[in-house]
C-alpha cells in the first residue's frame, strides 16, 4: 500500500507570497490553507513514452524512502508502470545494461498493448508471421530504417524482456480524391509541364512587358506600354552610302525620312543617290509628308539618271515630283476637313545628292542642308547649301551676322518649304567637281544644330567616314543624340568619289 505524502513544509504562501512559519496552517495575511498545497515532486517527469499522455493514475511521484528491493514501490498507483530497478555497477566497472520504453507493459491510447503492429513479442504475432528483422543485438527496427550507431564505448542493449518495434510510419500521406468532372490528362500533359498558349501567327508582343499583345493603335493590351514604331530608328547601308534616321530625345515620333539607292549610268559608270526630307511640325502629318517626297525624288532619280539625263536636271526634276507628291497628301474629301477645320496641309523640306560621273550634284528646298568633308582633311571642309529660313535672309540682306541671325529665335522659321500651301516652288541645285576624295554628309537639322559650322562637322564624322559610312552616320546620329537630341536626327554619307556597286532602293 502507498504511504500517504507528508506536506512539505513552506517558507512562503503560494497565493501572496507571505513569508511563513514553522508549524503555520493557515496564511496570517490571506489566511490560505497551507494544507491542500500539494507537495513538489523530488523529480520532474519528461516526455510521456512514445508521445502519449500519462493514463490515469499513471503519474510516478517521488519514493525516497524505497531502497532496492524494497516489497513496495511508493507513489505508484493501481494500473502504474513499474520500472525495473538498475544494477548497481559492480567492481569490473561496466556499465549497467540499458532498459528502453518497449521493455515495459503498457497500453496506447486505444486501450491496447503496445507493440501490437506485429513487431517482436507483440500479442496476435503469430509464429509464422514475420516481424520486423532485429538488428545485431536483438533490437528491432521498422523496414526501411537504419538502426541508430551505437555510442562509442556502449554496452550492447540488454536482449531480456519483449522488444517491440515503434510503429513504422507511412511512407506517402493520402491525397485528396480527383475532381471527376474534370478530364483525365492527356499522355502529351503528363509528360510535359504546361505551356504558355502560344499567340496566333503575326502577334506582335510587348517589347516591355514580353507578354501582352500589341493593339491596332501601337499600346500594349496587357501594361499599356507604347510600341516603339518602326521609323523610331531606320538604318540602310548600300556599297556606296548609307543613312541613319532616329526619332530623338524629345519629339513623341519621328517626322524625318530618307531614301538612299543606286543607279547605272548610260556609260556604265556608277551613280549613287541620296535623299532626305523633314517634315514641318507645325503641319499636319508631317512624317507623311518627308515619305512622300523621299520615295518620289528617289523615284524620278532612279529612271531619268540611267536614261542620260544631266544629274542636275534629274535633281530639278525629283524636287517637282517631290512636291507633287506633298501636294497630293492635301487632296482630302470635304467630309474631313469640315471635322477637322484647324488642319493645315502636310509640308516638309528635301535635300539631296547624286555622286555620278566625277560630278557632285545637289538640290535642296527648306533648311536640311549638304557638307563636303575631304578624307585627307588637307582641305577646308565646306557647307555646299544656303538656307531657306528667316536667319539665312537676315544674313543675305546685310541686316545680321551670321552668329546674331541664327541667336535670334526666328532663326529656324523655314521660308521654303514642299507642300500645297508653299508660297512658290524654287528648287535649288547645284553642280561641284571636287579635286579629291571627300564624303557628302546631307542632314537634317537635327543634326546640324550640333554641328553647325563646316568645320565642326568635319571634327564630328570619323576620319574613315569614306571607307566605313553606316559607322560614320552611326556616329553622327550619336554626336546628336548626347547634345540633347532635342530634334529628330537624319543623315546619309556618301563616299566621293563614288565605288562600283549593284543597283538598289531603299
Amino acid at each position: 500500500m502507498a504511504q500517504m505524502h507528508q506536506p512539505a513544509a513552506l517558507s512562503t504562501c503560494p497565493s501572496c507570497e507571505e513569508p511563513l512559519e514553522t508549524g503555520d496552517l493557515f496564511c496570517g495575511a490571506c489566511g490560505y490553507d497551507l494544507s491542500a498545497v500539494p507537495a513538489p515532486p523530488d523529480d520532474r517527469p519528461t516526455l510521456a513514452i512514445n508521445g502519449l499522455p500519462p493514463m490515469p493514475g499513471s503519474a510516478p511521484a517521488a519514493a525516497a524512502a524505497s531502497g532496492p528491493g524494497s516489497g513496495a514501490d511508493p507513489g505508484f498507483g493501481p494500473g502504474s508502470a513499474r520500472w525495473p530497478v538498475a544494477p548497481e555497477v559492480d567492481s569490473s566497472d561496466t556499465p549497467a545494461p540499458t532498459h528502453r520504453s518497449s521493455d515495459l507493459p503498457g497500453t496506447d491510447s486505444s486501450g491496447g498493448e503496445l507493440g501490437d503492429s506485429g513487431g517482436v513479442g507483440a500479442p496476435g504475432a503469430g509464429a509464422g508471421t514475420p516481424g520486423p528483422a532485429a538488428a545485431p543485438g536483438g533490437e528491432a527496427r521498422a523496414p526501411g530504417r537504419p538502426a541508430a550507431p551505437a555510442a562509442p564505448g556502449s554496452a550492447e542493449p540488454s536482449t531480456t524482456g519483449h522488444a517491440a518495434a515503434p510503429a513504422a510510419e507511412p511512407d506517402d500521406y493520402p491525397l485528396p480524391a480527383p475532381d471527376p468532372r474534370a478530364g483525365a490528362p492527356t499522355p502529351e500533359q503528363s509528360a510535359s509541364p504546361a505551356l504558355a498558349p502560344t499567340p496566333p501567327a503575326g502577334t506582335k508582343l510587348c517589347v516591355a512587358c514580353r507578354s501582352g499583345h500589341v493593339a491596332p493603335d501601337g499600346y500594349c493590351e496587357n501594361c499599356g506600354h507604347a510600341q516603339p514604331r518602326e521609323r523610331d530608328h531606320m538604318e540602310l547601308e548600300l556599297d556606296a552610302v548609307a543613312a541613319v534616321s532616329d526619332r530623338g530625345l524629345r519629339h513623341h515620333r519621328n517626322e524625318d525620312a530618307f531614301a538612299i539607292s543606286a543607279a547605272t549610268l548610260p556609260d556604265g559608270s556608277p551613280a549613287v543617290i541620296a535623299v532626305v526630307c523633314d517634315g514641318v511640325s507645325s503641319a499636319t502629318r508631317p512624317d507623311e509628308a518627308s515619305m512622300a517626297a523621299s520615295r518620289a525624288a528617289d523615284t524620278v532619280l532612279r529612271a531619268a539618271l540611267p536614261r542620260g539625263t544631266h544629274p542636275q536636271q534629274a535633281m530639278h526634276e525629283a524636287i517637282v515630283a517631290a512636291a507633287e507628291a506633298v501636294n497630293a497628301l492635301a487632296d482630302e474629301p470635304t467630309g474631313a476637313r469640315e471635322h477637322s477645320p484647324h488642319q493645315n496641309a502636310p509640308a516638309c523640306t528635301l535635300v539631296g545628292a547624286v555622286v555620278a560621273g566625277g560630278l557632285l550634284v545637289i538640290g535642296w528646298v527648306g533648311d536640311s542642308r549638304v557638307y563636303w568633308v575631304p578624307v585627307d582633311r588637307s582641305g577646308p571642309a565646306a557647307r555646299l547649301t544656303e538656307d531657306d529660313s528667316w536667319a539665312a535672309q537676315m544674313v543675305a540682306a546685310g541686316l545680321m551676322s551670321e552668329a546674331e541671325a541664327y541667336a535670334d529665335e526666328r532663326a529656324h522659321a523655314i521660308t521654303g518649304w514642299l507642300g500645297a500651301d508653299a508660297y512658290e516652288l524654287e528648287p535649288h541645285t547645284a553642280s561641284f567637281k571636287p579635286d579629291r576624295p571627300g564624303v557628302v554628309v546631307v542632314c537634317t537639322d537635327g543634326l546640324w544644330n550640333y554641328a553647325e559650322a563646316a568645320e565642326d562637322m568635319a571634327r564630328a564624322i570619323p576620319v574613315d567616314a569614306a571607307l566605313r559610312p553606316l559607322h560614320s552616320a552611326q556616329v553622327l546620329v550619336g554626336h546628336a543624340l548626347d547634345g540633347g537630341g532635342h530634334d529628330n536626327v537624319t543623315v546619309a554619307v556618301l563616299p566621293f568619289p563614288a565605288a562600283p556597286q549593284g543597283a538598289g532602293s531603299a
